[in-house]
């Protein structure tokens, strides 16, 4: 006898994704979408006892950087270890498409610098069939995957394909190239691309230091690509900046031109600065402007630090600066872990570690009262006692002495956490204000980015732990939280057809051990091709996740199912 449906799970208490209460309920999929919600009479061919378990929409990751690892690579990890089912990417303006063959390398090194994806790696695995934005999605759609994939148009890529070598130096566009972009971006968002992202951030900057294309494009060029949004009738924008002008009015009043003439939804990206505690709020206030003037407008915001991860296996140490350290970066580490254990070694580099370093970058990495040990289970929230500096103080040391000692402990394989945002008064209440305003998104979490430095594409796990079950004070609900990651997401980029648990929604699906949910401490692995490095960090409590009604992880392992497909444009529901 046939069964009724593919795949039922029987009995979870299932968070909707609208941030209705938990209830009691099955789910029964068919044909990749959920066919009947409740108490399900049917057999399904296979089924999941989920009594006891969370029951959620898959994740909706509106911000991750798998540009290139998408064309080699059908798992996208770590985002799949973390319930993630549909993940976004072109964000903050790079890309690698649209590209001509002469400036490839440049859009190597570009993403290479911004992103810290290593550029042998790419070198290596990007086989470049493509030229036009939509000959890109074509490559994408050919490789099945772990997850569903939407692509964004970056800004970086396709001024330097009209421009060229113009556009590196930041020249300005002139009116037959604005045209010409103006076309090419209704091109690109028929084609299928969710959005169009740009960046106007002087940290990002190409791996020779160079600062990104779209550093100060004009208003008339960033207005002409917003009308090509406008001819294709589709498209979210996506904006980066500092803001870092007395008078972030004035930036926001553009912006506000490009959305009165386009019509487009937009987002920017916003974190607490340490340098002002309370700029954030600005920054918000000036989102919600536009929302009250009748705009589609949410800021980016992240569940907890944004910050780097510093050791010896990582990209940086707080003597990278120092030129002992960097005669001996590159070496393997346990190369590197003999020579660090050598006492004059260790004077030498001490003594180096004195001299003023003058850059933000330097200023950044020898921050010890922002520096702790991650430990295992990793820490995100850590008390201010404990860091480098006041446990320095506490014993009538220097914190570099610490943490050089912290450093070469063990295998040389331990994390130093140093938080530059987010934790300007070493908690994250700051977090949660964000989060709560209802012109936030969740995001930033750069899965497949900054793979030296950065291992966020686990906010997804950290979100529903520490927020909704771990935090000594301040926690929110878990039905909210699930929302706010999935059918906010999924909304606010125009997947209509996801994010819920409901009859005709795409039957993505997380089944969670609620009380064993945690992230596990990141590991670095060098599995890139050409043996490039990346931090990895996986998750526990995750019984089942299922994409489009099968299987793909069960208890965190792979099934070898992958009936993740590319996603080209808005998506009915």
């Amino acid at each position: 006898m046939a069964a009724d449906f593919d795949l039922v799970v029987r009995g979870g208490n299932l968070a909707d994704g609208t941030g209705a209460a938990l209830r009691e309920a099955d789910v029964a999929m068919k044909d990749g979408k959920i066919a009947a919600v409740g108490k399900v009479g049917g057999q399904g061919a296979e089924e999941i006892d989920a009594r006891g378990l969370l029951v959620t929409p898959g994740f909706v990751d509106i911000h991750t950087h798998y540009d290139g690892q998408a064309t080699w690579d059908s798992r996208l990890q770590p985002s799949s270890w973390h319930g993630v089912t549909t993940a976004v990417m072109g964000n903050c303006g790079v890309g690698f498409a649209p590209v001509k063959i002469e400036d490839r390398q440049r859009l190597i090194e570009l993403m290479e610098g911004v992103e810290d994806i290593p550029g042998a790696a790419l070198d290596e695995g990007l086989k470049w069939s493509w030229e036009s934005f939509g000959q890109y999605l074509d490559a994408l759609e050919a490789r099945p995957r772990d997850m569903d994939l939407g692509a964004q148009l970056p800004h970086g890529a396709l001024r330097v394909f009209v421009m060229g070598e113009r556009a590196a130096k930041l020249e300005e566009a002139t009116t037959a190239e604005v045209a010409q972009m103006r076309a090419l971006t209704a091109e690109a968002m028929r084609a299928g691309a969710l959005g169009f992202t740009t960046s106007r951030t002087l940290n990002h900057r190409t791996v020779k230091g160079d600062p990104t294309p779209s550093l100060r494009a004009s208003e008339e060029e960033l207005m002409g690509i917003a009308l090509g949004m406008k001819d294709a009738g589709r498209g979210v924008i996506e904006f980066i900046s500092d803001f870092n002008t007395p008078d972030p009015e004035s930036e926001f009043a553009m912006l506000k031109r490009l959305l009165d003439a386009s019509g487009r939804p937009f987002s920017v990206s916003l974190a607490q600065r340490h340098s002002r505690p309370d700029g954030w709020r600005r920054l918000l206030g000036l989102v919600e402007g536009l929302v009250a003037s009748g705009h589609q407008a949410k800021a980016q915001v992240a569940p907890r630090p944004i910050g780097v991860l510093q050791g010896l296996q990582a990209s940086r140490t707080p003597f990278s600066m120092c030129a002992a350290y960097k005669a001996i970066n590159d070496k393997p580490v346990a190369e590197k872990l003999a020579i660090m254990r050598d006492p004059a070694f260790r004077a030498r580099l001490m003594q180096e570690a004195e001299l003023p370093l003058r850059s933000e970058m330097a200023a950044r990495l020898t921050d010890f009262d922002r520096m702790f040990a991650l430990g295992d289970p990793p820490d995100y929230e850590p008390p201010q006692e404990s860091s480098f500096g006041a446990q320095a103080a506490r014993e009538g040391r220097h914190p570099r002495e610490l943490v050089y000692d912290f450093l070469i402990a063990g295998e040389g394989t331990n994390f130093i956490f140093a938080p530059f945002a987010n934790y300007a008064a070493y908690n994250l209440d700051c977090c949660s204000e964000m989060m709560r305003s209802p012109h936030t998104l969740i995001g930033l979490g750069d899965g497949g980015a900054h793979v030296g430095l950065i291992s966020d594409g686990s906010y997804p796990t950290y979100l529903l732990s520490h927020w909704g079950r771990d935090r000594a004070s301040g926690r929110l609900d878990v039905s909210w939280l699930v929302k706010r990651h999935t059918l906010d997401n999924a909304q606010a980029v125009g997947l209509n057809d996801r994010g819920r648990v409901a009859v005709g929604a795409k039957a993505d699906l997380n089944v969670i051990d609620f009380a064993k949910l945690r992230v596990e401490a990141p590991v670095m692995k060098w599995d890139l091709p050409a043996g490039g490095k990346r931090l990895l960090q996986k998750a526990r409590g995750y019984r089942a996740t299922i994409v489009s009604g099968a299987v793909t992880y069960r208890d965190g392992e792979a099934t070898g199912a992958l009936p993740g497909r590319l996603v080209r444009g808005p998506q009915a529901a």
